[in-house]
């Protein structure tokens, strides 16, 4: 069994004596209840024994998502959306936590692991234009046209590529950054896909940019359901809803991240093209620096089941030609902007299972509950 992601369906039947309740916590973001109330719907289906109050689900509010004030990359980038929930699952306080993967660090903290990654939505990422440019791609938007992103992998790739446009920082929920936009504050933003599929607002795509030309986030659009290494019926209980694809592309992915060691905070992005087979798989790498005036690209090839060994031999490939360069390059802007290194401890160091934050909130309700009144 892979040491990360445990959601092969090794067991297949739950203790029927048992009347446990599972705690599920998720962040209070209206696009993260839908996710959490996603997954519960995924494992009432593949339980059907499980009666429904046995799911409860708990919100919480994260530093990153009360420092909406600054970039992503100064506060942190990559964890500052997880490591309050990973609190609540090392603190006994939870028993499964929901993710987005992409936001997760690619190392777990002792006594943590994956123990599921469902079916994934769509990896790409979005034009949503203003009203008042719509018909327009990418290509054909006019001189000066501001882009809204929080994202420096996207801000690298687009100026390379359209140095005319102008980018601007945007933070906050996809309610905030639409009305944002709605208001002319942007001309356009660019999104993931999937957060936008996921709470119905498809219809607000201008464009859906191809995926293996622009490149999307380690892992983005897969969900990453976190438990405790050692709760064996927690492990049990999410097995039923791994998919089998979505777990080899994102151990890929998200291995060729770990081996750069980057994060949110860095300009690095993939693609893996499966076969129609789904027995090979291209996987497709690039980094940049902040400006994207530098930038490496290259490609692996292999068996779909090689996962995570794949990963590790593209970043390889980028760091033999000049990949480093350019991310030493990229952590030396950061540290002069205030925030410096890894937001996850190296392999083999402890994590304080009962670190505090007393800018967390937390809100409980049943499964059978809507996210209707969530915070947003």
């Amino acid at each position: 069994i892979n040491a990360e992601y445990l959601g092969r369906s090794f067991l297949t039947r739950m203790d029927s004596s048992s009347s446990r309740v599972f705690r599920v916590v998720t962040r209070a973001s209206q696009l993260a209840v839908v996710q959490t109330e996603y997954v519960v719907d995924l494992l009432k289906k593949a339980w059907p024994e499980l009666s429904h109050d046995r799911l409860i689900i708990t919100r919480m509010t994260t530093v990153g998502d009360q420092r909406t004030d600054v970039p992503l990359a100064v506060i942190g980038g990559q964890g500052v959306f997880t490591k309050e929930l990973e609190r609540e699952l090392l603190g006994n306080r939870a028993d499964i936590a929901v993710h987005s993967l992409k936001d997760l660090p690619t190392i777990n903290p002792p006594g943590l692991i994956i123990g599921a990654t469902p079916i994934r939505a769509a990896r790409g990422d979005a034009l949503v234009l203003n009203q008042r440019l719509d018909g327009n791609t990418i290509d054909t938007l006019p001189a000066g046209t501001v882009i809204g992103t929080s994202s420096l992998r996207r801000t690298a790739l687009l100026k390379r590529r359209y140095p005319h446009l102008v980018f601007k920082d945007i933070r906050g929920n996809l309610n905030t950054r639409l009305r944002k936009l709605d208001a002319n504050e942007y001309d356009a933003l660019i999104l993931a896909c999937a957060g936008l599929d996921r709470l119905g607002w498809g219809d607000r795509i201008s464009q859906r940019l191809a995926e293996d030309d622009f490149l999307y986030a380690p892992a983005q659009g897969a969900l990453g359901v976190q438990c405790r290494a050692d709760d064996t019926e927690a492990i049990q209980l999410l097995s039923r809803i791994n998919d089998d694809l979505t777990n080899l592309c994102t151990q890929a992915e998200r291995a060729f991240l770990r081996t750069l060691e980057g994060g949110c905070r860095v300009p690095i992005a993939t693609c893996a093209l499966v076969s129609a087979d789904q027995k090979s798989v291209q996987l497709i790498g690039q980094v940049w620096n902040e400006d994207g005036s530098m930038s490496v690209r290259g490609d692996v090839s292999g068996s779909l089941e090689e996962g995570a060994s794949l990963g590790v031999s593209l970043a390889g490939h980028l760091k033999d030609n000049g990949a480093d360069n350019i991310l030493r390059e990229v952590r030396a802007m950061l540290a002069a902007i205030g925030h410096t290194a890894p937001t996850r401890p190296l392999p083999g160091t402890s994590v304080d299972p009962e670190l505090t934050n007393n800018n967390t909130t937390t809100e409980t309700e049943t499964a059978t509950e809507t996210g209707a009144n969530s915070t947003v």
